[in-house]
């Protein structure tokens, strides 16, 4: 059929804007998968970041307590020492000495950080000391402490690093101060010396895991106490580490994640710089501590979540079966309908287009033709003396004869606007629009000599062959119907007849 106006160019066209089903499907399959992952990736962050920020925050509040705590022992030992100052200076005789000692016996027994409260002269002698006995000719000349003070006229108190008593072989830390005379001369060093016991015990009441880490340092770096302790770590220098080096500088208080240069673990720092004495301390847990409920968490969420997905997976993969399901019919549907439209609108003989396709096109021809005033023209024609061609020859005959008829018809309806026509029976018309009537005469004429050229024996018919009578109308439409053409060119093909067939006549 040649004229595509029919709704199947209507459905081709709907076709066309409409989106694949098994895309969408896919494509709406992948956009839940990943809403789903982008959530889950959402929620990992924050939770860790959560974890985080909480654990900054019991890090730094660790380290403002210990901060705390130490700068209160050390403020203690300096009271006791201030106070030995005094009774040095107000009698040096045997006696005084003496009740000195023992209330600095009382004073150590009475403060639970105190190791031993001492005295050394300008040489470095020991002149008192808290305990009952001394070393025989105990000099302390070549500590660091005396050394300092000595070259040094600072009153300021120094903590310096951590050392063995000579006393009990004890691990302390050496709390001294400068003692001067009346003239402001170097009289002597007064030390407290803090045990390291203490701090030990102090630290184990704060809760951190067992790769955490609490520690003491001075300001160079040098550990004078840790937890857990290990005493080949006493006195190692931090100075490299990255608080030391980089943090330090920046901040006197801080919370960061480092990894300690001593056992490479990989901790998280609150760390603080006392305000009153030359130290600094930081407590820490570990990475792996503070992550572990928070990784116990995403297994849970990521077995959920693997869950979710195979379900959506599962119910995917139905969805897509059931779409490809329904596609199949759709188009199993589409080609019945489209059959039936064939059926509907072709003719299943001749395989030309018929009476209800020519009825439909011809409305729309008209009312195009009426808008643009221009021509349309229709033949009708039929096959002459058919009947006694049946009668002669049989049915079967008969179809094959309009058979080659209307492939001869088809032939001489080349434009794809013609539009060819089996109207019934052995009755024939051919539309043609945009066409003045000379030129439809002229297509009718030739397909009469087509159908005499196909030579088909007819002995009732008075040439011997199968011959067709055409009736021609043409008009530029106006306010009439289009069935106007219909029988105007029904006339002509009728006047062919009478007038003695295998001819065409034009309308008058």
């Amino acid at each position: 059929m040649d004229k595509k106006t029919d709704s199947t160019g209507e459905d081709t066209a709907l076709e066309s804007k409409r989106l694949p089903a098994l895309a969408i499907t896919l494509v709406f399959l992948v956009l839940v998968t990943v809403s789903i992952l982008g959530i889950f990736a959402i929620q990992i962050t924050n939770s860790k970041a959560r974890e985080l920020a909480q654990a900054r925050l019991t890090s730094g509040n660790l380290a403002w307590s210990i901060a705390q705590q130490a700068t209160d022992t050390f403020d203690e030992a300096n009271l006791v020492l201030e106070e030995l100052i005094e009774r040095i200076g107000d009698d040096s005789s045997p006696a005084a000495l003496e009740r000195t000692r023992k209330l600095l016996g009382k004073r150590v027994l009475a403060t639970e950080q105190l190791h031993g409260l001492f005295f050394y002269d300008r040489q470095g002698n020991w002149v008192l000391s808290s305990f009952d006995f001394q070393p025989e000719a105990a000099n302390n000349a070549e500590r660091d402490y005396f050394k300092f003070h000595r070259e040094n006229v600072t009153l300021t108190p120094r903590i310096g690093p951590a050392l063995r008593s000579k006393t009990t072989g004890e691990w302390v830390i050496p709390f001294s101060r400068r003692v001067n005379d009346r003239e402001g001369h170097f009289k002597g060093v007064v030390l407290a010396t803090i045990k390291m016991a203490y701090f030990d015990t102090f630290f184990s009441r704060f809760s951190i895991d067992d790769k955490g880490a609490i520690f003491l340092a001075l300001p160079q770096g040098t550990i004078i106490a840790r937890r857990p302790f290990d005493e080949k770590l006493i006195g190692t220098s931090l100075a490299k580490s990255q608080i030391f080096s980089m943090y330090l500088p920046e901040a006197p208080a801080d919370t960061v994640m480092v990894k300690s240069i001593i056992d490479g673990v990989d901790r998280l720092f609150g760390y603080r710089v006392l305000h009153k004495y030359p130290l600094v301390v930081a407590a820490a847990n570990s990475r792996e501590s503070i992550l572990l409920s928070w990784r116990a968490d995403i297994y849970k969420m990521s077995a959920m979540i693997a869950v979710v997905l195979l379900i959506n997976l599962l119910v995917g993969i139905l969805l897509f079966k059931q779409v490809r399901k329904g596609l199949a019919v759709e188009n199993h549907l589409k080609k019945a309908r489209s059959v039936l439209q064939t059926l509907v609108l072709q003719d299943g003989l001749t395989g030309l287009a018929n009476r209800r396709h020519l009825e439909r096109n011809l409305e729309l021809e008209w009312q195009r033709a009426a808008r643009q005033r221009s021509s349309i023209s229709l033949i009708m024609l039929d096959i002459d003396h058919f009947k006694s061609f049946n009668d002669r020859y049989g049915h079967v005959a008969g179809d094959h004869c309009i058979c080659a008829v209307g492939q001869a018809i088809s032939q001489c309806a080349r434009r794809p606007s013609d539009l060819a026509v089996r109207y019934g029976g052995e009755e024939f018309a051919v539309l043609l629009p945009d066409t003045e009537s000379a030129g439809a005469y002229a297509q009718a004429e030739s397909i009469r000599l087509a159908v005499a050229n196909l030579g088909i024996v007819h002995a009732e018919n008075p040439t011997g062959a199968v011959t067709v009578s055409l009736g021609v109308h043409t008009c530029v439409p106006a306010s009439s119907e289009f069935k106007t053409l219909l029988m105007q060119a029904d006339a002509a093909l009728y006047m062919a007849k009478r007038g003695g067939r295998n001819q065409t006549v034009p309308s008058s």
